[in-house]
């Protein structure tokens, strides 16, 4: 089984971070408050993420069940200046991502082939290049790290949103080291919450609808990322789940490689900034707006899936919308 690492608040309110090891038990990795600074001790040693945890690892029994329920998990991944870390994102990377997608703009192309489907048709015959960079995909910022909410939080949309939506998701974690190379640490569940009636309404509105929080897991899963997984989205409502279907990630249910991805982001030098951190979201295929569903704020949004051991739930809020006057100065 794959190392799996846990960013977490202790019972005595500090941060921390525990290891969960193949027999599923938790245990605490001593000397570092979090997954950013182990990455760091990480690469000034020379050593993988894999190795600095087994010289710190501890006999400390972490209780995980209890930290999630007692609303002490953190995001996977953290930065003291949240300005260093990014959260992006690529679109129409899986097998029928494009479906959704065109059905929006369809009826804006007058029946024509869309945007959104010629991207997904040039990512399916050169995302997954033998060598090289293939076709390069589409490509969205969702903001820093101001934004990033973990398990537990609330999903607050901007009183102007016409829309908050769930799109479960994984996302590769990393950092880039003092020579400006980027260094995945691994990948954690994400909720690339979005607003899908603002980019319905016109494709060039796509990249307002991701300007919102998002949020990933407390795990990170460290290593390569299964070529199939599996998982389950769900919308639950006062209790009961009124919306719930199986969602597919992983190469093997992709139109790009990870590898593509990652070239086409980290090929701009201002994604290589040493210390930085990015949160870079791979896309999804199943959406409840594609459904019909219409989200009201206390929804709580569910997503799990293998080979990760704890669930990402997420409330939906909102945020009134405070007018801004610009003054000349």
């Amino acid at each position: 089984m794959a190392l799996r690492l846990v960013q977490l608040r202790g019972a005595d309110g500090r941060a921390m971070v525990a290891a969960i090891r193949d027999d599923g038990a938790a245990r605490r990795v001593g000397g570092v408050s979090g997954t950013y600074e182990l990455a760091l001790a990480a690469i000034d040693a020379g050593t993988s993420l894999a190795d600095a945890v087994a010289a710190r690892i501890t006999g400390e029994p972490v209780d995980l069940a209890a930290a999630q329920a007692e609303g002490r998990l953190l995001p996977a991944i953290g930065h003291d200046d949240p300005a260093h870390l990014h959260l992006t994102g690529t679109g129409l990377t899986h097998l029928g991502s494009a479906e959704g997608r065109d059905k929006m703009h369809k009826a804006a192309a007058g029946g024509a082939t869309t945007d959104s489907m010629r991207m997904f048709l040039m990512g399916l015959e050169g995302g997954k290049p033998a060598e090289g960079a293939g076709v390069q995909p589409e490509w969205f910022y969702k903001g820093d790290g101001g934004c990033l909410v973990g398990p537990g939080d609330s999903l607050a949309s901007p009183g102007f949103a016409e829309d908050g939506s769930e799109e479960p998701e994984i996302a590769g974690i990393y950092v880039i080291d003092r020579d400006g190379n980027p260094r995945r640490l691994g990948f954690a569940l994400a909720n690339e919450f979005s607003d899908h009636v603002t980019e319905r309404g016109n494709y060039l509105w796509l990249a307002h609808s991701k300007l919102r929080p998002a949020a990933i897991g407390a795990e990170l899963l460290v290593g390569d990322l299964p070529a199939d997984v599996r998982g389950t989205s769900r919308i639950v409502r006062g209790g009961e789940t009124i919306w719930e279907k199986p969602f597919l990630s992983g190469e093997a249910n992709m139109s790009h490689s990870l590898a593509n991805l990652e070239h086409h982001h980290f090929k701009y030098d201002l994604f290589r900034r040493p210390g930085d951190v990015h949160v870079h979201f791979f896309g999804t295929a199943t959406l409840s707006f594609a459904d019909g569903v219409r989200t009201e704020e206390g929804d709580v949004f569910e997503i799990e899936a293998e080979p990760f051991a704890l669930a990402l739930r997420n409330r939906l809020g909102s945020v009134a919308h405070k007018p801004v006057a610009v003054k000349a100065l």
